[in-house]
């Protein structure tokens, strides 16, 4: 009876013990999963894209063979389908880039204007304008909300175009002048991420293209090689829907 009663004191000894021993020892740590936080479209890298839309060219003619007449001013209006390449590279939410962008024109207008010579039987003319393509080379500042993208740009533009002149009624031809016009460019657009390398947007472009003189020649044979001078001013306003494909890092995850 000693003996059992000495084994039950050393078991109530031994976990008085270990109780204590249990209560100096450290809290266990406590292990947490890792929250990821939203990941955000990044808008950096190399881009490609089409675009298609819709431009109208205001065109003023004035005759400046010996002193300035106005001849009118007309719209010349229709599609424009091309494509775009660029680079941006983006800081925090600030997005910078270049971009150069070629589009095939169908724009065409005309009115009518003064009688080819400034003497009375003359036949009257009918001024017309032909916007065969036009070109934007421009640099770029965004700001992003995430996989949402507005910019403005800047920078040169060029058209090339051909002027005609056609007898009111019969639209028979008479004379005609080409040229290659360079001039500057501003727009703004917006940019949606659909997929990690894909984006969709809308653009706005107004191009200053100044004033040129532009030399017509006599379409039929006998006459002289110089029909007349006019000095054309010219604005675009042109408005593209834009698809890119982009190379480099689309999201990024932020732990």
């Amino acid at each position: 009876m000693k003996k059992i009663l000495q084994g039950v004191v050393a078991l109530i000894a031994l976990g008085v013990g270990t109780s204590a021993f249990a209560a100096d020892l450290p809290p266990a740590p406590v292990y947490k999963t890792p929250v990821m936080t939203p990941a955000y479209y990044d808008w950096s890298g190399l881009y490609v894209g089409l675009n298609a839309g819709g431009a109208s060219s205001h065109n003023c003619w004035d005759n400046v063979n010996i002193v300035v007449v106005r001849e009118g001013c007309h719209n010349a209006t229709g599609a424009i389908a091309g494509g775009q390449i660029g680079f941006r590279w983006q800081s925090g939410a600030w997005v910078f880039g270049v971009e150069g962008q070629g589009d095939w024109a169908s724009l065409k207008g005309s009115n009518a204007s003064i009688p080819v010579a400034f003497f009375a039987g003359a036949p009257l003319l009918t001024n017309q304008t032909k916007v065969n393509a036009l070109g934007l080379f421009t640099g770029q500042l965004g700001y992003a909300w995430d996989s949402v993208l507005f910019y403005v740009k800047g920078g040169a533009a060029i058209t090339d175009e051909r002027y005609n002149g056609l007898i009111t009624g019969t639209n028979a031809q008479i004379d005609t002048g080409t040229e290659t016009r360079w001039g500057g460019a501003v727009g703004a657009g917006i940019e949606f991420g659909f997929a990690p390398n894909w984006s969709v947007g809308l653009e706005y472009d107004h191009l200053f293209m100044g004033n040129r003189n532009i030399q017509f020649s006599f379409v039929a044979a006998g006459f002289g090689p110089v029909a007349r001078i006019d000095r054309i001013t010219q604005d675009v306003d042109m408005g593209t829907v834009r698809v890119n494909y982009r190379w480099g890092g689309p999201v990024i995850a932020k732990y």
